[in-house]
């Protein structure tokens, strides 16, 4: 809690370091200077109001536009200008030594040297005019480009929150029994019911889900976004759902930030399918399919950590449960469970958790390559074959190249 709480503060420092330093930048332009005051004074309320209802327990909603920005600012935009001001202190310093060295008397010409220098073909007070035009332009350029940015972004992704797509994949799978040949499987995963997600999302995204008539639905985690208010909705939503065979779930990280019993014991007391550590046995067209569902990180002190060490672990108190005599598939919400998914010969891997790396520039280079070693989209090592979900919801307002989405999979077996 204490680090949670410096980080809060950071943020709260650089808010107000960014607004004395601008507000110098731009005293001689009173618009400008007005707009920017404007522009942090709706940043710090905002962050306020959130810390302020975390800390109080409840949920004081701001309007999504307000919200976006907020996000956006301190968790994109003041963080990269932290890193930009860090990454330009040796050209600052560097400049600074090169302004006292010219500040120093400068020698007499040699004799014969007739070259005009730019200072004596304009006179001097015309030189010093231009030059603090151009730098007053480029200050003020650089100081006010950060809020703008920040408003086209929360523009943009106002006009994407609501967006989703459907991915249809087939996978061909070895040992798939004949009878389980064209099974359709909706995948599902990071609804994070909340702030971004809205109840029509979710209500939009149940009808398109349920118009795909798959035989399953798989869900890997995240189906709220923090508290455990949202719940009833995310409830709400997986009873929705409508397969031929059923549908399981599993947790993901931030389905348990207020307590993984209250979240686990709220669920399963509504009827629903909720697998931690835990298998079931489904019967789809007379064939037994083993649904082995994965735990988000470990007990005691570990059980927030899902690195691999924690994941090698309960997966093997997972496999302890296998049945040869079914046909299994893994439901992960971390995408890095598919390593001992692979070494154990397990055929089919679901996961979530990287929305798909959130802000790439392209499928293949930002974020998401940076953090997890699978991201997006089908992996495939051996016999094995891992999905990984974008997530269908949001957590953060804004998406590039990495879209939310449902993945319809059609399962076929391999001649």
């Amino acid at each position: 809690m204490f680090v949670f709480f410096l980080i809060l503060s950071l943020f709260l420092v650089l808010d107000l370091l960014w607004w004395w330093l601008s507000d110098r930048w731009l005293r001689d332009k009173k618009s400008w200077r007005t707009f920017n005051t404007i522009f942090l004074l709706a940043q710090i309320v905002g962050f306020g109001t959130l810390i302020g209802s975390r800390i109080a327990g409840v949920r004081w909603n701001l309007p999504t536009p307000w919200l976006s920005s907020v996000y956006l600012w301190h968790l994109l935009i003041l963080p990269l200008l932290l890193v930009l001001g860090v990454c330009a202190l040796p050209l600052l310093l560097f400049l600074g030594i090169r302004r006292f060295m010219r500040r120093r008397p400068a020698s007499a010409p040699e004799p014969g040297n007739t070259r005009q220098s730019p200072s004596e073909v304009l006179p001097p007070g015309e030189i010093n005019a231009v030059t603090q035009t151009r730098r007053q332009f480029l200050v003020t350029a650089a100081t006010v480009a950060p809020p703008l940015l920040n408003l086209a972004f929360g523009g943009f992704s106002q006009a994407q929150i609501e967006q989703f797509r459907v991915r249809k994949l087939t996978l061909y799978l070895p040992g798939l029994p004949p009878a389980l040949d064209g099974l359709a499987v909706a995948h599902l995963t990071d609804l994070h019911v909340g702030p971004f997600t809205s109840e029509k999302v979710v209500r939009r995204v149940a009808e398109r889900v349920n118009s795909l008539h798959p035989d399953l639905i798989l869900f890997t985690g995240d189906l709220i976004n923090s508290q455990l208010s949202e719940l009833p909705l995310g409830i709400d939503f997986i009873r929705s759902l409508e397969a031929r065979f059923g549908v399981a779930a599993v947790e993901g990280n931030h389905d348990l930030f207020e307590g993984r019993a209250a979240f686990e014991n709220a669920f399963r007391s509504a009827g629903l399918r909720l697998l931690v550590n835990q298998s079931e046995i489904l019967s789809v067209r007379n064939v037994p399919i083993q649904l082995l569902g994965l735990r988000w990180g470990g007990t005691g002190p570990n059980v927030r950590r899902s690195d691999d060490t924690v994941i090698a672990s309960s997966m093997r108190d997972l496999l302890a449960l296998r049945d040869p005599a079914a046909f299994p598939i893994l439901l992960a919400h971390h995408p890095h469970a598919f390593e001992p998914a692979t070494a154990a010969g397990l055929p089919l891997t679901l996961a979530g958790h990287t929305h798909g790396g959130q802000l790439m520039l392209n499928p293949q280079v930002g974020p998401g390559p940076l953090m997890f070693r699978y991201w997006s989209g089908l992996y495939q090592r051996g016999g094995s074959q891992l999905i990984v979900g974008n997530g269908v919801g949001n957590w953060f307002p804004l998406r590039t190249a990495a879209p939310a989405e449902i993945i319809h999979l059609t399962l076929r077996r391999r001649a």
